[in-house]
């Protein structure tokens, strides 16, 4: 006597094929959805930056051709700036304090990156900038401010931080209130990316 099979017993077999296959398709999917989408620590890092990107790029020794602000060509670093042409009080020792921490925490990349402080016609504490601040560069340049300020997007808080590259070009703008890891990571992928400086 010879069994019969009816189409019955073959669909539960069928359908777990199809979620199967489902699932090698859709599978990859969900998983990279998951990763862009679940938090910080998991976004691809080329997702956005952190700091406002100046556009259209300016290059600062073309644009102010007798500004203090060009360095001799064997020097040319990134340059970060923090701008505060006020009488430096706590907020601005914060700043200070600010980048020094920022460059030290970029690692083995940090000798690419110089700190200046734009102080404009703000009388300067050398003392406490001598004693805490070794190494940093000082402007006394109040038109270089005036026009870093006047490239700012509207509505945008100033005495905050910019990046320059090392042919000049004005790069990036963090204000006061950004986080330093932000920071950071912006800074480390660019000096990732890039060749020069």
């Amino acid at each position: 006597m010879t069994e019969t099979t009816t189409g019955n017993e073959h669909k539960p077999r069928g359908q777990l094929q199809l979620a199967l296959i489902a699932a090698i398709f859709l599978g990859p999917l969900a998983v990279a959805t998951w990763l862009y989408y679940g938090g910080d620590s998991l976004q691809p890092e080329g997702r956005a930056n952190h700091g406002i990107l100046l556009e259209p790029i300016t290059n600062l020794p073309e644009a102010l051709p007798g500004s203090a602000f060009a360095a001799p060509a064997e020097e040319k670093h990134w340059q970060l700036i923090y701008a505060n042409t006020a009488a430096c009080d706590d907020a601005c020792r914060n700043g200070l304090y600010t980048i020094r921490q920022i460059r030290l925490m970029l690692g083995r990349e940090m000798d690419r990156v110089e700190r200046v402080f734009l102080h404009g016609d703000a009388p300067l504490d050398t003392l406490f900038l001598a004693q805490e601040h070794e190494g940093l560069v000082t402007l006394g340049d109040a038109s270089l401010a005036e026009f870093l300020e006047g490239k700012l997007p509207a509505g945008t808080p100033g005495n905050g931080y910019y990046l320059v590259d090392p042919l000049g070009n004005l790069v990036l703008y963090f204000p006061p209130s950004i986080k330093p890891r932000d920071m950071v990571s912006d800074l480390k992928r660019l000096l990732r990316l890039s060749s020069i400086g």
